[in-house]
């Protein structure tokens, strides 16, 4: 396999775990973002909660394997993102923690206070978490202020504009919608229906971020159409995405639910693809000098480590999959409460 073969296979590689992190992941940030909305008894609360509980944690392994993963095959992208977002990763990782921490406290104490001050937590961290993932996607779109060396020039606020924002906005809408979809599936009687009931509007929600999106990147963002302007073929990426948000409402209307959640999962995959479609062969853009751009050229490894590292990962990723698919497995169907639950 020739070095550029190679690359690509790895750009592709991270492009999948990042998938599997923010379609597995999204709907427990969704059911987060959700928890203070739907449920509305104690009892509730906890149903809510522990429709993840058995999840969340390997949920993350995804995550943590993308960033092992970037970091052994492009070094030098690992270094400026992780440099550059030192700030928003540190809050993302408050966040995650937050979440962890709100879902195993929050029954220590039976407490009203206690409890609801662990809900807001849960909220809070899960909404914040999937509005920074989505901010720093907002800012790899448009370009960084990545100077010489590779040096980020910017701060935290110039961050913060208003198109990353945007991104940040329909990150939350989209995990909402999915975590609603996934709780559907969870639940049962008067919760149940009540979830029923938030799906139609939370997809109105992020239709219409989803249409104010694609509206600002290709206005403020022109160079994420390049790739699909030469290459006509990829075209299918944006057709099928557009396929996939039409189909969850009519998945609910045909009163399957599973459908529709293959649907949202599909929204996201394809969102992803777009994404990387619209940087490649970039990973970050320089909005200073393009020469400053961090290339999978000049961030790749060597050869003979991307070589390695695919042996690597073909004994690790079939273990990460198998652990996914037995977790999902042995937690399928309602969720109940018992003794060990949160």
């Amino acid at each position: 396999m020739s070095y550029e073969t190679v690359t690509f296979v790895w750009f592709v590689s991270l492009g999948v775990l990042l998938c599997g992190y923010t379609i597995l992941d999204g709907f427990d940030l969704g059911v987060g973002i959700l928890h203070p909305f739907i449920a509305k008894t104690d009892e509730e609360r906890r149903l809510v909660m522990n429709s993840i509980g058995p999840l969340w944690d390997g949920n993350e392994v995804w995550l943590v394997t993308f960033g092992g993963a970037l970091f052994a095959a492009f070094p030098v992208a690992y270094a400026t993102v992780f440099s550059s977002f030192y700030l928003a990763f540190y809050l993302l990782l408050t966040c995650l923690i937050g979440r962890a921490v709100s879902l195993e406290f929050r029954s220590k104490v039976h407490s009203p206070t206690w409890r609801r001050l662990w809900d807001l937590g849960f909220f809070l961290s899960s909404t914040c978490a999937a509005l920074l993932l989505g901010i720093a996607g907002g800012n790899v779109m448009q370009g960084m202020e990545l100077g010489p060396m590779y040096h980020y020039e910017g701060s935290l606020l110039s961050q913060l504009t208003w198109y990353p924002l945007l991104v940040g906005t329909l990150t939350v809408s989209l995990f909402a919608l999915h975590g609603a979809i996934f709780l559907y599936l969870k639940t049962e009687h008067e919760l149940q229906q009540r979830v029923r009931a938030a799906i139609t509007p939370l997809f109105y929600v992020f239709a219409g971020m989803y249409s104010l999106v694609t509206f600002a990147t290709w206005w403020h963002v022109p160079h994420a159409t390049e790739n699909i302007a030469n290459y006509p073929i990829l075209w299918v990426v944006p057709i099928l995405n557009a396929l996939a948000v039409l189909n969850i409402p009519r998945a609910m209307h045909l009163g399957k639910p599973a459908y529709a959640f293959f649907s949202s999962a599909m929204v996201i995959l394809a969102l992803a693809s777009l994404f990387s479609v619209a940087i490649f062969p970039n990973f970050v853009l320089s909005t200073i000098d393009p020469s400053y751009s961090i290339t999978l050229d000049n961030a790749r490894s060597s050869e003979s480590t991307l070589n390695i590292m695919l042996i690597i990962a073909g004994i690790g990723m079939p273990c990460v999959i198998s652990y996914t698919v037995i977790i999902y497995w042995i937690f399928h169907g309602k969720v109940r409460l018992d003794t060990n639950s949160y």
